[in-house]
């Protein structure tokens, strides 16, 4: 079987699909992925901004169902209810 040529194709792999349990693994075989090194790790004061982003996400979602909830109460206290 022939493999397809693209012209668009120039080589790198975007996403490795070599997964350990998958029926078309490969051992040893790796793609152009870069491996996680030292310089690629974000620093103390980038980690702390990364957390505080994700908590501050965290908190805003939670703060948006108990809004929604006490409104939801409220209104069939108030209305619902009568």
């Amino acid at each position: 079987m022939r493999k397809k040529i693209y012209d668009d194709d120039d080589g790198r792999v975007i996403a490795n699909m070599n997964i350990e349990g998958t029926p078309w693994y490969v051992p040893g075989k790796h793609g152009d992925a870069n491996p996680v090194s030292e310089e690629n790790m974000p620093g103390k004061k980038e980690m702390f901004h990364i957390i505080m982003g994700a908590l501050a996400a965290g908190l805003l979602i939670g703060i948006v169902f108990i809004a929604a909830f006490f409104l939801f109460i409220l209104f069939c206290t108030e209305v619902w209810f009568k």
